[in-house]
């Protein structure tokens, strides 16, 4: 099945360069570079049967009029000849035509199954361990005997996964009383926080998408069976904000003056987040249904890494207002995301668990979401370009909650508020129940 898309991969830079292109994917891991040489071979056949029927087509033009005429001079048996022969070139066509869609399906395919090409300037390795870290913000709360998200949200009232269990099974939420309150607020600050201070749009999408939309960020075909889907497939309940807030501008043709785009929407995320049972999954570390804000931009190509600086502080800005700490790491070769080129990863501390948890992924997509999605703008010379896109977390919840209740935690039992989320939640402290 086709989705109409452009080449994910600039089809010029795979025909111009494939030594290059397979060098970049091969950094990936595993085996997506050997489909470089399919798609070239896919290449070839398709523009040789396009070349040949597009010569057979214009035989065929000159010949009807050339019949024409013989008709009339009276040379019918050349006439019919000749007919007999368009005949045979009308049934060429009409195979070169299948070769052609065959080629160009099968080598579409393939191309939705090749990874972004990793930035430059990544660095190099196969896993997480090879991913360095870049910067530290404040420092690790000292506490003695620290307890995790599970217990203190338990004991406060605030959390309780067995109802969560019982209605919806394991991996999943539900937020009582104090608990709802400082979910709901979390959201509210984090949306204040990046449209009035940080200059992003907000934007109400539906929980719902098409799945075009999903092959269009890049989730499809390659994660499918992560996701929650509907209807035979034909729609899924969205993994994260970016697949709705980038797809509202598939097939669209931008004005240069329209960009940068910065939106930025609440949406819950349903992920399947198969993975082992144990403590880095207990709680809410990894769940089915989380709230998550994201930042999704869409600039000029010479803009986009240093847009992704910029993203990537307004989502450390947050942190920073809460009074977190947290570091920052970027992702090697092996560890980048799919349709990413490059990523930053922050990590927020959680005492309970010993460990640092990631909050938020920022990435630049250079322009492979757009060219997955018809995604394009005219520039100040009326010239048709493809734009960069990126997106973040500002910031996923269940892990930033995590670190809230587990880095302020207070030797009664009690959790402190940090200072810039009392307007919202109405209190500075969450105490225990008598």
């Amino acid at each position: 099945m086709r989705y109409n898309t452009f080449a994910m991969l600039d089809i010029r830079i795979i025909r111009e360069n494939p030594e290059y292109v397979k060098e970049r994917v091969r950094l990936r891991g595993g085996d997506h570079w050997m489909l470089v040489d399919k798609v070239l071979e896919c290449d070839v056949k398709r523009r040789n049967a396009e070349t040949e029927k597009q010569a057979l087509s214009q035989e065929r033009n000159s010949s009807s009029k050339l019949i024409g005429q013989m008709m009339k001079e009276g040379r019918r048996d050349e006439a019919e000849a000749l007919k007999a022969r368009m005949s045979e070139v009308g049934d060429l066509i009409r195979e070169l035509d299948a070769v052609a869609s065959a080629a160009a399906e099968e080598q579409e395919n393939l191309l939705l199954s090749i990874p972004n090409m990793p930035h430059d300037g990544a660095p190099v390795g196969s896993d997480e361990s090879a991913n360095p870290e870049l910067r530290r913000w404040g420092s690790k709360p000292e506490i003695a005997d620290p307890k995790d998200h599970v217990e203190l949200g338990t004991k406060l009232g605030l959390l309780n996964f067995e109802d969560a269990a019982r209605i919806s099974g394991s991996g999943f939420i539900v937020y009582h009383g104090l608990g709802a309150r400082l979910e709901r607020a979390l959201i509210n600050f984090l949306l204040d926080t990046q449209t009035l201070e940080n200059g992003y749009e907000e934007t109400g999408v539906p929980f719902m998408v098409k799945r075009a939309c999903m092959y269009g960020t890049g989730q499809l075909p390659k994660f499918e069976d992560d996701m929650y889907g509907l209807e035979q497939n034909a729609m899924f309940m969205a993994p994260t904000a970016e697949v709705p807030l980038t797809n509202l501008y598939r097939e669209q043709i931008l004005k240069e003056s329209d960009l940068p785009i910065k939106i930025t929407a609440y949406t819950p995320c349903f992920r399947r987040e198969a993975g082992s049972a144990g403590r880095e999954n207990r709680g809410m570390i990894r769940v089915h249904q989380f709230d998550k804000v994201e930042l999704v931009e869409i600039c000029r190509p010479e803009d986009g890494f240093s847009q992704l600086e910029e993203l990537t502080h307004h989502a450390e800005s947050i942190l920073q207002k809460l009074g977190l700490h947290y570091r920052v790491i970027e992702l090697c070769t092996g560890d980048v995301g799919f349709s990413s080129a490059k990523t930053y990863d922050i990590e927020v501390w959680a005492p309970g668990q010993g460990k640092y948890l990631e909050v938020s992924s920022c990435s630049c997509f250079t322009d492979y979401q757009a060219r997955r999605m018809k995604l394009r703008y005219r520039d100040a010379e009326g010239k048709m370009r493809i734009p960069y896109t990126l997106n973040g977390s500002g910031t996923a919840l269940p892990r930033l909650y995590v670190a809230l209740l587990e880095q302020y935690q207070q030797p009664d039992g009690s959790v402190k508020i940090p200072e810039a989320l009392v307007p919202y939640f109405g209190a500075e402290l969450i105490r225990p129940k008598d």
